[in-house]
């Protein structure tokens, strides 16, 4: 049987789908709602040119596990809970609570996500490699979530942040509530993509990514090409130095009725639907940005060998380090 605690019912979003389309803006939780947006984000990761910033959270994660849960697994930090933000099918996630438990930790699992589906996976994945685990279905925008997440804290918690997510949740705001749940025994691990003009556009506008991105609106009878034209675009962020915004609309080439739940809604030909804009940094903005806004002190780096994706493994500042061969050369 699979647990899973409920901040965002199936109801709510259904509500907030039908709002969205209304509002002409479609924020990021849609895109794994739908039962073909989850098939089509579940064929991106595994594709054969998979989702690059999938691919490179995955292998960074995958090369480090082992060092990552070294510095976690003291004589006085046995046992632990991962908690997944954003985790999606939790595929991440699991590389993570393989390597603590190889290292002798006793570790449980809380995937936190929007998506029930994925959500699912993530959990049936954790009991078939018999991982204590209990989903969270929550919106990570919510202040709810962060309430829920403190109100729940027992013993120290590694929470995971990675796959890009920092970027496609408003990064400040969402550190700043990050902030406020960390205890000093808690770590972080956090990725973000380094912006690349070329190479990051081309990780957005290719055949599989636009399928991904337009099945919301496939789910509700259009069709990219035939009723109109998705767009992505990038832009520096007018507030914030050294961080970029990917954006993307749907531009409608014709006059549009969307039918659902017994609701229509029009769209006029040259009309927009936003969609939800995912953040890049420059290096010094990203590490600058977890300083600053998550007050988080880096641990440890790791960067993607085409240098356009960094990690860091963090805890709050002023946090004690926990005593084991933790870090080398002792915490700064």
């Amino acid at each position: 049987m699979l647990r899973i605690e409920v901040l965002l019912t199936e109801n709510e979003l259904a509500e907030q789908c039908l709002a969205a389309l209304r509002n002409r803006y479609l924020p990021e939780k849609l895109f794994y709602w739908f039962p073909l947006s989850v098939r089509a984000w579940l064929n991106l990761c595994k594709s054969a040119a998979p989702y690059r910033n999938f691919s490179r959270s995955y292998e960074l994660i995958q090369k480090h596990a082992v060092e990552i849960a070294r510095q976690l697994t003291g004589p006085s930090a046995k046992e632990l809970e991962v908690v997944g933000l954003g985790a999606g099918q939790g595929d991440k996630d699991l590389l993570v609570l393989e390597a603590l438990r190889a290292e002798g930790a006793k570790v449980s699992y809380q995937p936190v996500d929007s998506s029930q589906a994925l959500l699912e996976i993530a959990l049936g994945s954790a009991a078939s490699n018999r991982f204590p685990a209990c989903g969270l279905k929550a919106d990570l925008a919510d202040p709810r979530t962060a309430k829920a997440l403190a109100a729940s804290a027992g013993g120290p918690r590694l929470y995971l942040v990675v796959g890009n997510t920092l970027g496609v949740t408003g990064p400040v705001q969402f550190l700043e509530m990050l902030r406020l749940v960390l205890r000093p025994e808690d770590r972080v691990l956090v990725d973000g993509e380094i912006f690349d003009e070329q190479g990051t556009m081309a990780g957005y506008d290719n055949p599989v990514n636009r399928q991904f991105a337009f099945a919301p609106l496939a789910s509700v009878g259009l069709e990219d090409g035939r009723d109109g034209e998705l767009v992505f675009e990038s832009r520096a962020d007018a507030g914030l130095d050294g961080l970029r915004l990917v954006s993307k609309h749907f531009r409608a080439a014709r006059s549009l009725e969307i039918r659902l739940a017994a609701e229509r809604v029009t769209l006029s030909p040259g009309e927009k639907v936003e969609m939800s804009s995912s953040y890049k940094y420059s290096r010094d903005a990203f590490l600058s940005m977890l300083r600053e806004a998550g007050g988080l002190d880096s641990l440890a780096e790791y960067v993607s060998d085409d240098r356009h994706f960094v990690m860091v493994f963090a805890r709050p500042w002023g946090g004690p380090s926990w005593p084991s061969r933790s870090f080398p050369g002792g915490p700064p």
